[in-house]
């Protein structure tokens, strides 16, 4: 079913940013990034209260590829 938009304001996409509004036949990334990180790390809000005891983040990736990208154009 066709989409009717009106007006939209997009102030800044990022580099790897999607960005689409109704119908859309495809949608395939053109990079990838992969990010380690400690718990509690990307919380967020105005009045956090965040109890990590002891914490290690795992960087360990047996694999060789998690999710190629080669055949988007």
């Amino acid at each position: 079913m066709p989409a009717i938009v009106g007006a939209a304001q997009v102030i800044s996409l990022g580099n790897s940013s999607v960005f689409h509004i109704g119908d859309v036949y495809k949608i395939m990334p053109f990079s990838s990034a992969k990010t380690f990180s400690g718990s509690g790390s990307f919380n967020t809000g105005e009045s956090l209260n965040v109890h990590n005891s002891l914490s290690s983040t795992n960087t360990y990736d047996s694999d060789i590829m998690d999710q190629g990208i080669l055949l988007n154009a």
